[in-house]
């Protein structure tokens, strides 16, 4: 009987094969985007496709025969050769053209993903595909931050990184204060929000025009919380009279995710009490389709000449704006909870839908799901916290956007709000 090729204990590849495997590969990968960028004749560059793969084995040689220690001195050891390359290429201290640094830190780290494919292959992998997409994207991104962003598009970016990435961190995630209504980190997230949808509405303009990119934007933003797309396009309406009428489009479709959102939500906790909802919901999504699109064309038809003008993301004034409104209702909430209780799931239904519909909704889908209220008498307080969110919101639109932005879009809510109502009562 002839010899097994191979135990049936053992892989069939060595898995040190697959990681060393997985370093040349980075390596080739990166150095090939590298050696497109070379050049020719003695102005070229000293790295290339051959350097890249060799720094990259050199790495999970390094590991595997010598551990860390050893990766430490051929990485120290790499970074002396490029110094030493990047200031050849610079021509000294008389030389009067920089290389930059890009390839020269590329190959360094190239040493280290090598090293790091030893024990985490995947995740060396992936950062290697990061590091050469973002070295092929040079141009782009280049033509992008010195002549397609502004001067305050970079500073609200730096305040969104701040706000989330530094402020957020910082702020304690538990009840606290009177009542214990107020939450920091909760809170802050809403500015972040606004911040975010305010965003993504600037970016939608820029790529666009107001006419379209604020309405597409409003009704991406309603998935996300209606309440503060209402906010953050109010702010917009007050900073840019011109775009009023998209800002209020935007307003009102982000409505309609609000009822999608609604129909989605009861969908996962409880078919029974969505279908008791089936006829409000609906009329409350056209109700939302109809007064929207009249907006919608309005915007369509106007003078598209001052949407390309660049301006702020967002607004942070609006942002801080609206989560101290957003607090002041949590507190009065709270302190009607604490002065006079419970009184029901209606009264507890239509205190959380200041804040938030689709949680209310939730709380009272899954009370009949465990039997303790019946189904038929859940559309009653679900509806109660869908007029109290509209509340709230018609609280932000004045706020934010000043009464001309607010009287064109509270009776778009009132009308979604009354057509829910209306379903109910003849369903």
């Amino acid at each position: 009987m002839p010899r097994r090729l191979f135990r049936e204990d053992r892989a069939i590849i060595d898995p040190l094969i697959i990681k060393f495997a997985a370093a040349l590969g980075i390596g080739l990968l990166i150095g090939a985007e590298r050696e497109r960028r070379k050049g020719d004749g003695p102005a070229r560059a000293a790295a290339g496709i051959r350097t890249f793969s060799i720094a990259a084995l050199a790495g999970a040689t390094a590991l595997t025969a010598g551990g860390a220690l050893l990766l430490t001195i051929t990485t120290a050891g790499t970074a002396l050769l490029a110094a030493f390359a990047y200031h050849r290429e610079s021509g000294g201290e008389t030389g009067d053209r920089d290389p930059g640094l890009t390839s020269e830190i590329a190959l360094v780290l190239t040493v280290l993903l090598g090293g790091l494919c030893m024990q985490q292959p995947g995740l060396a992998a992936a950062i290697g595909v990061t590091v050469a997409v973002l070295l092929a994207a040079r141009t782009p991104m280049h033509v992008f931050v010195r002549q397609v962003l502004t001067t305050e598009e970079v500073r609200d970016g730096l305040i969104f990184a701040g706000a989330t990435l530094v402020i957020l961190p910082l702020l304690p995630d538990r009840a606290m204060g009177p009542f214990e209504a107020f939450n920091p980190a909760k809170i802050w997230i809403l500015v972040i929000l606004v911040m975010a949808i305010g965003g993504i509405g600037h970016i939608a303009v820029r790529a666009l025009g107001a006419r379209y990119g604020l309405p597409l934007a409003g009704f991406a933003g309603g998935f996300v919380s209606s309440t503060a797309t209402i906010g953050a396009m109010g702010s917009r309406a007050t900073k840019k009279p011109g775009d009023r009428t998209a800002a209020v489009a935007a307003a009102v479709l982000s409505t309609i995710a609000t009822v999608l959102q609604m129909a989605l939500v009861l969908a996962a906790t409880s078919l029974p009490v969505l279908y008791s909802l089936a006829l409000p919901l609906g009329l409350a999504g056209l109700a939302a389709i109809g007064y929207g699109a009249i907006f919608t064309l309005s915007a369509l038809r106007q003078d598209g000449a001052h949407e390309t003008e660049p301006g702020r993301a967002f607004s942070l004034r609006g942002a801080l704006i609206f989560a101290a409104l957003l607090t002041a209702i949590l507190f009065a909430a709270a302190a009607l909870q604490h002065f006079h209780g419970a009184a029901g799931v209606l009264a507890a239904a239509a205190l959380a839908g200041f804040a938030d519909t689709h949680s209310a909704a939730i709380s009272v889908a899954a009370l009949t799901q465990d039997e303790r209220l019946e189904v038929a008498a859940a559309a009653v307080p679900i509806l109660a916290a869908f007029t109290t969110n509209t509340l709230s919101k018609a609280v932000f639109a004045w706020s934010t956007g000043g009464s001309g932005f607010a009287l064109r879009v509270i009776p778009g809510l009132l009308l979604v709000a009354a057509a829910a109502w209306a379903g109910l009562l003849i369903g």
